[in-house]
């Protein structure tokens, strides 16, 4: 037997366990459920075992709060609803939803797609496709359902093997995840979700959307050179010619009307943009803050909401009026609705979620298990860029087994945050370098939701394709995602450059 099928019975015997651990998982809802459950037993076993740590920042001693005992089941009582409607990742969510929900309906983001694609010089158009993966972020579906398969259209249509193209828009979509070059619908969960865990050691911190926005920026940039690369110089040479009897499909050149929504768009975009950078661009801006002028600590990150609210809203809108697919205002109060029904998932999930999360607030549980956690890897030696290479490589991991990056989130956040706040680093940093480790794997992992989707897009071009077609194709692209995009991070800290408005990379 060569070393090579040794290797790949391994390979596809570990893909097999991954397969199985992660459909034994309970939905996450459930799971949040459960886990709420579980801070109740451990806060009742902490409080029994006179659990207790001290606080480095004034020396007090912090002891569980039991939610067994009477004031802990009063506190329960009196607090779920409070805990689910106060959950920060909920109203951001939901408010920024509304502005997607009449981009994304009108037809805005898949026409914006198209264009971008369609245009490109045949030169540029793998990168083209990596970058529109990207931008596809903007939307809830337009990238797995419309981009994928678009890619691997074009490429075919240009006698280049499809699946390269296939690849090319499932690297942009999903392993460039936590790139962009705007703010998207999953910064504000995140950031909600910083901001609960953060607040486990400082009440007072306020975590905002564009936090990550610099490193994200230019990580984008990362995401579509490596993209390309990995292409042309890996993927397509070994996929080879096709010789498939695929039917060509032609690709949708755009109608006129069309170029007429996306230009008026574009100007009333320009126009939003234009009116917010004059709410902080003057020394008096309205949006500034009133008492010291700044600019970080101003009304316009504290509502950075509505302004993405805005952002999607008004350029949806009018694309949809010159368009023709919104004539009133129940065509656009239906568009919002339809991106609402979307979300019903995830508020049933942001309810147990919540729970979770203050439930282990409460306890104390957060801040004991920080603060030894934190003085363990002290002792240990593992700080610095070795801790955060670490967190990486952690996330990358947890990855494999639960796709959703809010649930995940949810759950790392409350232990990692505090923990590395108590070894001086700013929740930013740790939500960057979560957010690489949660998109590196996306592209192998068969837990991704949209991975059997991706599957039968793939079969379309030969019935043989399956699991196993897709990750030995996409490995390259997450092993080279994993090496640069960390050592652009690790560069990031060398230099000392924050990682986003308000998101410096240390404590003071």
């Amino acid at each position: 037997m060569s070393s090579q099928s040794l290797a790949s019975r391994i390979f596809n015997k570990s893909l097999d366990y991954i397969e199985i651990v992660g459909n034994k998982l309970p939905h996450p809802a459930t799971l949040f459920g459960l886990l709420a459950l579980i801070v109740v037993f451990i806060s009742w076993l902490g409080d029994l075992l006179a659990w207790q740590a001290v606080h480095p920042a004034d020396g007090s001693k912090i002891t569980v709060n039991s939610l067994v005992n009477g004031d802990g089941l009063r506190w329960m009582y009196t607090n779920i609803t409070h805990n689910f409607v106060n959950f920060p990742p909920l109203g951001y969510v939901l408010a920024v939803m509304i502005g997607i929900g009449v981009a994304e309906g009108s037809g805005l983001f898949t026409t914006m797609i198209r264009a971008l694609v369609l245009n490109a010089p045949k030169k540029l158009i793998t990168g083209t496709i990596v970058f529109a993966g990207i931008i596809s972020h903007l939307a809830s579906e337009a990238g797995y359902v419309i981009l994928i398969p678009l890619g691997a259209v074009i490429f075919y249509a240009l006698g280049r093997h499809p699946m390269a193209g296939l690849a090319a828009a499932f690297c942009g979509v999903s392993g460039g995840f936590g790139a962009n070059f705007l703010i998207g619908s999953v910064d504000p969960i995140l950031a909600g979700l910083s901001q609960t865990a953060a607040q486990i050691i400082d009440k007072n911190m306020y975590i905002n959307a564009a936090v990550n926005f610099y490193f994200m920026f230019v990580s984008a940039f990362l995401i579509v050179i490596l993209g390309t690369w990995v292409t042309e110089k890996i993927v397509e040479p070994r996929l080879k010619t096709y010789d498939g009897s695929a039917e060509k499909i032609p690709v949708e050149q755009m109608s006129d009307i069309e170029k007429k929504g996306l230009r008026w768009a574009g100007i009333s975009l320009l126009i939003i943009i234009i009116l917010l950078a004059l709410t902080v661009i003057p020394e008096n801006g309205l949006f500034r803050n009133p008492k010291t002028g700044e600019v970080l600590h101003s009304p316009f990150f504290d509502g950075i909401i509505t302004g993405i609210l805005v952002f999607f809203l008004v350029p949806g809108l009018v694309y949809g009026i010159v368009v023709k697919t919104i004539k009133n205002d129940k065509d656009m109060m239906k568009h919002i609705i339809k991106s609402m029904t979307t979300m019903a998932t995830y508020i049933v999930l942001v309810f147990f979620a919540a729970q979770f999360v203050y439930f282990f607030r409460y306890s104390n549980l957060g801040l004991i298990f920080a603060i030894q956690g934190a003085d363990f890897l002290k002792n240990v030696g593992l700080t610095g860029i070795p801790l955060i290479v670490a967190f990486v490589l952690l996330s990358a991991f947890i990855n494999m087994f639960m796709g959703s990056a809010s649930a995940k989130w949810a759950i790392m956040a409350p232990v990692f945050i505090p923990m590395f706040m108590l070894l001086g680093y700013h929740p930013a940093l740790t939500q960057a370098a979560f957010r690489i480790g949660d998109s590196v794997t996306n592209l192998i992992t068969p837990m991704m939701s949209y991975f059997a989707l991706i599957v039968a897009f793939a079969q379309k071009y030969d019935e043989k394709y399956g699991i196993g077609t897709i990750i030995s194709t996409m490995i390259p692209y997450t092993v080279i995602f994993t090496i640069f995009w960390t050592l652009l991070l690790v560069i990031w800290m060398l230099i000392g450059l924050p990682v986003g408005p308000d998101g410096p990379l240390y404590l003071n």
